[in-house]
């Protein structure tokens, strides 16, 4: 597998609408624009042409909400033949719940290949509101974690760690897994999207990915503010992060591991899936913790160490499913995550591994959107631009 053939996959999803350029994830099974998922292409974007990168940026920042929020999908054009289902968020074009916060990353990764600081000032105020809103209205009690509102923020839809909150059993179809979260969504509806209501009434999540990511992307916030001159932003957010760092430490650290938690009384959720080699990433750990987690969960054969790592959910939980959407399967991105993670505490070789399964396993299967961690056959939607992250693992 060359290099060039993750561009030409992105090529080949891109679509212009209105004046914008944006990435699909996968032209038959998601037709629009997604969050987290265009962060990942701008990242990819930057080892090819720096422009489309900044262009799958701006596209996401034209429908950013007045509060500061961006909202998960665009629907560009709705007459877009696809598999996603129809889905009413309240509003015509977007939907009202968000995603990982990546924006930074990409931003800053696009800053570091050409130095535009024009670009930088261009949406750094997007940038600043976005941040702000999830520090403020997804942190009602001021504790310093950030919460979400429906498992769809997570970007991990039918996760386990989201079947308690969901009153689900660990054993349950997809399709029993969608009607719950869209029954969330009307909730929401109902409460008009307002965030500590929603939250505090209906689902309440402080997830481990999503706040590592929150921390990892405010650190290089604080950075894109320093370089515009912004010094009391920077210092702002570099003290958020701060507290989030130590708020997970009080909050969600039991047991050598970092869980999600659940509800006002921050319970946590003890399902082991990816997310506890999340906090790699944003180097929450010490050493010691790292090596530990490691050598006792990564490499176990028994929970993580599969023939085609890393599996979404830990082999000895009662819910794994190799096939089971984010119930078991290995996905490019969360194992992108985990890559950089590793490298971050010198575990290199680890991270080659990963790495070199990544490769094997779009090289036996193709651009799929996840594949079986024990066989390595590729499971759901085809020519999914995600797997363009291999060409950032280096």
């Amino acid at each position: 597998m060359k290099n060039k053939d993750f561009y030409q996959l992105l090529k080949k999803n891109r679509r212009e609408t209105n004046g914008f350029q944006y990435t699909v994830p996968a032209p038959g099974a998601y037709p629009y624009q997604w969050l987290w998922d265009s962060c990942f292409h701008a990242i990819i974007l930057t080892h090819y042409k720096i422009n489309d990168a900044k262009n799958e940026i701006v596209s996401l920042l034209s429908k950013q909400f007045e509060n500061g929020m961006i909202p998960h999908i665009i629907y560009w054009d709705k007459k877009l033949p696809g598999s996603f289902p129809r889905i009413i968020w309240g509003k015509n074009h977007t939907s009202t719940i968000t995603q990982p916060p990546m924006l930074a990353y990409a931003v800053w990764q696009i800053f570091q290949k050409d130095k535009d600081s024009l670009f930088v000032k261009k949406v750094y105020s997007n940038l600043y509101h976005f941040y702000r809103y999830l520090l403020t209205e997804r942190d009602p009690h001021t504790n310093h974690l950030i919460g979400i509102m429906n498992p769809d923020e997570s970007g991990e839809d039918n996760s386990p760690r989201f079947d308690f909150a969901l009153n689900l059993p660990p054993n349950h179809t997809l399709k029993e897994n969608t009607k719950k979260r869209m029954h969330l969504v009307k909730q929401n509806i109902e409460c008009h999207f307002d965030a500590p209501f929603c939250m505090r009434n209906f689902f309440w999540v402080k997830d481990v990915p999503f706040n590592v990511i929150m921390v990892e992307n405010l650190r290089l916030l604080v950075q894109l503010a320093t370089s515009l001159g912004y010094s009391e932003d920077a210092k702002f957010f570099d003290e958020q992060r701060e507290k989030i760092i130590e708020a997970m430490k009080k909050f969600m650290y039991e047991d050598d591991l970092f869980w999600s938690t659940f509800g006002e009384d921050y319970q946590k959720i003890k399902i082991k899936t990816w997310a506890i080699f999340a906090p790699l990433f944003a180097k929450i750990l010490n050493q010691k913790q790292a090596q530990n987690l490691v050598e006792k969960h990564l490499l176990n054969p028994k929970e993580f160490w599969t023939e085609f790592p890393v599996p979404t959910t830990s082999l000895d939980e009662p819910s794994f499913d190799p096939s089971g959407y984010w119930r078991g399967p290995t996905w490019i991105g969360t194992n992108w995550f985990i890559y950089k993670g590793l490298q971050n505490y010198g575990f290199n070789s680890i991270a080659e591994e990963i790495k070199r399964s990544s490769v094997n396993l779009l090289q036996k299967s193709g651009f799929r959107e996840y594949f079986n961690p024990q066989t390595g056959e590729g499971l759901g939607a085809m020519q999914f631009s995600w797997c363009g992250l291999v060409a950032d693992m280096d």
